[in-house]
């Protein structure tokens, strides 16, 4: 009988964060798909969790993915989990997912903590409607054609980035988008968890000078359209153009300039004039 792939949420930093279903998992499953080894280790040890693993992240998955797929269906149940918050979420663990979909075996996903998430909630912008999007290329048109694609999102908008490319993300943002709220999210659940409420502009000037350090989670306002202002009514127009006429101009003069202003025919504000 085929085994299970469990997608299995891990801490984003605090050890404290994970669920006693993921420490069960951990302990129940034949053997753990890991980004990286070495970090996963550290929180087996902390659990006091002995478990083989398999090393699966970007640049093996087509291989180990095949590999651990048939190790599945031989019977064995594997936990996927990456270095920190669920897998599968701008992730590899998404092709391996896809792969045993395709195969038909069976997933189920044990939830935990997910720096996304953690962001928004903390970012102090709308969280009705958001969008996640991952990490900008590093490839200067493809990261061109990202944003401006997203000039126009009207929801809020989450992206992953590096501390050592935040310094260009930031002046890309302002130069995009203009200026906007934009929160800055970094070292979640860590000892040096701090959230940084500001705006594209402010950010440009004053934090893109490389001194933000840590993971970090960028919480972009959505575009709004900016309000028009109230439109005349003939009424007003008529008013504007009797206001004119009473600092010293001619009702032709008046009419002319109030229809200017707001947008009526001169001869429909000149005939109410002189009524």
């Amino acid at each position: 009988m085929s085994g299970i792939l469990y997608v299995t949420g891990t801490p984003i930093g605090n050890l404290s964060d994970l669920s006693p279903r993921a420490a069960e998992t951990l302990e129940k499953v034949d053997f753990i798909a890991a980004e990286d080894t070495r970090v996963t280790l550290r929180l087996l040890n902390h659990l006091g969790i002995k478990k083989p693993m398999v090393s699966y992240f970007e640049h093996n998955k087509r291989e180990r993915g095949k590999i651990i797929c048939a190790r599945i269906e031989q019977g064995e149940s594997c936990a996927i989990v990456t270095d920190a918050g669920m897998p599968c979420i701008s992730d590899p663990g998404e092709d391996l997912v896809r792969l045993c979909a395709a195969r038909g075996i069976r997933t189920e996903v044990v939830p935990g903590p997910s720096a996304v998430i953690a962001a928004l909630a903390v970012s102090g912008l709308p969280t009705g409607r958001f969008t996640f999007e991952g990490f900008l290329s590093v490839n200067k048109k493809s990261r061109g054609e990202h944003l401006q694609s997203l000039l126009r999102e009207t929801r809020t908008m989450i992206f992953y980035e590096a501390p050592h490319k935040l310094p260009a993300t930031l002046r890309d943002f302002y130069a995009a988008f203009g200026d906007r709220r934009l929160s800055i999210v970094r070292e979640l659940t860590k000892v040096h968890e701090e959230v940084i409420r500001t705006t594209t502009a402010y950010a440009a000037a004053h934090y893109a000078d490389g001194s933000v350090r840590g993971e970090i989670v960028l919480v972009l306002e959505g575009f709004s359209q900016p309000e028009e202002a109230p439109a005349y009514t003939l009424e007003a127009a008529v008013a504007l153009a009797k206001e004119l006429t009473a600092s010293g101009k001619k009702a032709t003069e008046a009419a002319k300039e109030a229809a200017a202003a707001t947008g009526f025919k001169k001869n429909e504000i000149y005939r109410e004039l002189m009524l």
